[in-house]
Formats: C-alpha cells, sequence, structure tokens
C-alpha cells in the first residue's frame, strides 16, 4: 500500500517525523537544564552527547508515527500528552538500543558506532570502563524517558496513565530481552517460543505502547480494546521480525523505496550473517536448522557462533536455505501475518474514525509488498 500512499498521507506522516526531530533536538538542547549534573564532570556530558548521537542519527521513528496516528483514531485535534509520550518512547527506544548493542558486542547501530564501541575506542586497554560507561548511558536514557513523562504539560490522570503504560511496556521489554537470550539456549527453538520473544521485545513496546498511548492521550480508554490492538500489534511484529531474519540471511533488499517510504528499513548497519555469526537462532536460522540434514546441518551448528565465519560458508548456508525453499516459505509466514494483521485493523472500523483505521489497516502490508 504505502509505495503507493496518498499525497496527504504521506505529508502528514512526513510531518510527524519532521516536528519531532526538532522536538528531540530542541529536548537535548535543553537537557543540562533539567537535571543537576555533577559539576565539573566529563563524563557525564559526554554521555548525554553519546546519547544525542544516537538518538538522532536515524531510525524510521514508526512508534512516533503510529503514536500520532493512534490519536487520530479518535480525533484530528491537537492533544496534550503527545509530544513528551513520543519523547518517552524514542528515549526508551535509544535505552534499549544501547543495551542491545552491549548484549551482542555490536561495532555500530545506524550508520555510526554503537556507544559500546564508542567508549571502547576512547578507553582502549580499559574495558571494564567502556563496559560500565556504556550500561549506565543505556539506564540514564530510560531513566529519562519516565522523567519526560511526570514533567509533561498534561492533566495528572492523563501523565499517570501513559506513565503507567510506559513502565509496564518497559519491564515486558526487558522480559523479553531475557527470553530472547534463552532462545538461543535452545537447539531448535519451538516457533511459538520466537512469537513470544518477539511480542515482549518489540511488538508490546514498538506497536502496543504507541497505540495504547496515542489512544490515551485522545481522550480514549484502551482497556476495552487492549486485546485487539495487541493481536494487531502481535502479528506486525512477527511479521517484521521474520522480515529482518530473512534480511540478515538472505541480503538486502528494498534499498530503493524512495522518499514515499513509510517505515523504510535500515540496511546499512546490519550485516548480512550477523545473526549465524553471533549464534542468533532467528526465524530464518531456526527454519534453516529445521530444514537442514547430515553434514548440511552439521555445517550450520558449526557456524553458529563463529565470528569469524567465513563468507562462503555463509553462502553454502544461504544455498542450503534456498534449495530446501526456507526462503520461500518464510516469505510467505510474513505475507500471512502480514494479511492477519490488516484484517485485524479493518475489525477497528465500528470503533475509530474510518480514515484512520485505513491508516492501520494498510501498513502492515507496506513491507511485504516491497520484499524482493
Amino acid at each position: 500500500m504505502y509505495a503507493t500512499v496518498n499525497a496527504a498521507t504521506l505529508e502528514r506522516v512526513l510531518g510527524h517525523r519532521t516536528r519531532f526531530d526538532a522536538r528531540f533536538g530542541q529536548y537535548f538542547d535543553s537537557l543540562a537544564g533539567r537535571f543537576d549534573l555533577p559539576v565539573p564532570s566529563r563524563y557525564v556530558p559526554r554521555c548525554l552527547d553519546l546519547l544525542r548521537d544516537l538518538s538522532m542519527r536515524g531510525g524510521k521513528r514508526l512508534r512516533v508515527v503510529l503514536l500520532y496516528e493512534a490519536a487520530r483514531l479518535v480525533t484530528t485535534e491537537e492533544v496534550p500528552g503527545l509530544a513528551e509520550a513520543a519523547l518517552s518512547i524514542e528515549l526508551l527506544q535509544t535505552h534499549g538500543l544501547v543495551h542491545d548493542d552491549i548484549i551482542d558486542d555490536a561495532p555500530l547501530r545506524r550508520g555510526g558506532p554503537s556507544t559500546y564501541y564508542a567508549y571502547r575506542r576512547e578507553f582502549p586497554g580499559h574495558g571494564a570502563t567502556a563496559l560500565g560507561l556504556a550500561v549506565l548511558a543505556g539506564d540514564l536514557a530510560g531513566f529519562l524517558s519516565t522523567q519526560v513523562l511526570l514533567e509533561a504539560e498534561a492533566p495528572v490522570a492523563l501523565r499517570q496513565a501513559l506513565l503507567g503504560v510506559h513502565t509496564r511496556t518497559a519491564a515486558e521489554t526487558v522480559a523479553g530481552q531475557i527470553a530472547d537470550l534463552e532462545r538461543d539456549a535452545h537447539a531448535l527453538p519451538d516457533e511459538e517460543f520466537l512469537h513470544t520473544v518477539t511480542d515482549f521485545k518489540s511488538a508490546r513496546y514498538s506497536i502496543l505502547a504507541p497505540l495504547t498511548m496515542g489512544l490515551l492521550a485522545a481522550g480514549e480508554d484502551p482497556a476495552p480494546h487492549r486485546a485487539r490492538l495487541h493481536r494487531y500489534a502481535r502479528l506486525v511484529g512477527i511479521s517484521e521480525q521474520m522480515r529482518d531474519d530473512c534480511l540478515d540471511l538472505f541480503g538486502p533488499f528494498g534499498e530503493d523505496a524512495g522518499s514515499d517510504a513509510v517505515a523504510a528499513p535500515a540496511v546499512a548497519d546490519k550485516s548480512t550473517g550477523a545473526d549465524i555469526r553471533s549464534g542468533r537462532r532467528t526465524y530464518a536460522v531456526r527454519a534453516v536448522l529445521a530444514a537442514a540434514t547430515g553434514a548440511d546441518a552439521a555445517l550450520v551448528e558449526a557456524a553458529l557462533g563463529d565470528p569469524r565465519c567465513p563468507d562462503a560458508t555463509l553462502e553454502r548456508i544461504r544455498e542450503i536455505a534456498r534449495a530446501a525453499g526456507v526462503d520461500g516459505r518464510l516469505n510467505a509466514e510474513i505475507r500471512r501475518h502480514a494479511e492477519e494483521a490488516a484484517a485485524e485493523a479493518a475489525s477497528w472500523e465500528p470503533y475509530w474514525r474510518a480514515e484512520a483505521v485505513e491508516f492501520f489497516r494498510g501498513l502492515p502490508m507496506w513491507n511485504v509488498d516491497r520484499m524482493p
């Protein structure tokens, strides 16, 4: 749908992004005055600089778009609390990215150095200091994400409701990260377990939380709708995660999205084969393991978790996967989950504005339509 999104919707979505990025920059500009800094510390200002750099460096801002479009399900009027909710959810994203990159020992993020590796460069030979500073940087982003809600120019009841969603989501996301590490301890993780990891690690904070917070800010009680919102978020999250996993195994695609892209994928900072080299038993890796037998299965298992796995071995794994039809089956599953998400959104019409519902109905199919 969104390769041919109408001009009005595109302008609105790009407006969400542009206004948010300006507000995010202003937030970081004023941050030193928002809480006491230990003067004359040099490390604290540097930490804030790194958080700003990572936060402003890129990203799809899909959560911001979902937040504002969720409010439009109820009203087209400006509503209080949305700007602060957007800041909070993107600061929570920054928190997650910093910690993700520590867990994954990832040198790159959004086309630049991860916060962890930036500190490693600044403190060569002092690994414990670099690690400690990176952990604390992620923690600081997390705490700031709650502070911004407490300071929102919105009624007290709304601030408390938004904070309740935010803190619940943060806890669920950490639980998802823990389950994500557990996933890789399974020789062949059950697919339902992978769905649960995706739900907690990403779908709830990337999709469900923005939907819930947007409705709250617009004056709608989301509690009666939580089940339908969660079904949508889970289906979209699974479809997107499967797509990311295919991207890592089979290579980048869809870079020619153009300026009309609503949620163009970031491919520059995720090297193909990273999941194999890191030993991550993702949807794609699981599918290969389930399909491979004999020497092929042994080759895949030997490659998993080998950071020096040769490119030739990765290419052989791709050949094994394609010969077994893994790519086709995964693409079909990606499409099926997206179609189910679109159908779920279509069922929202009795509750909310039809024009806004249409946005959510079309969104799940956007990435699918760009699959090779």
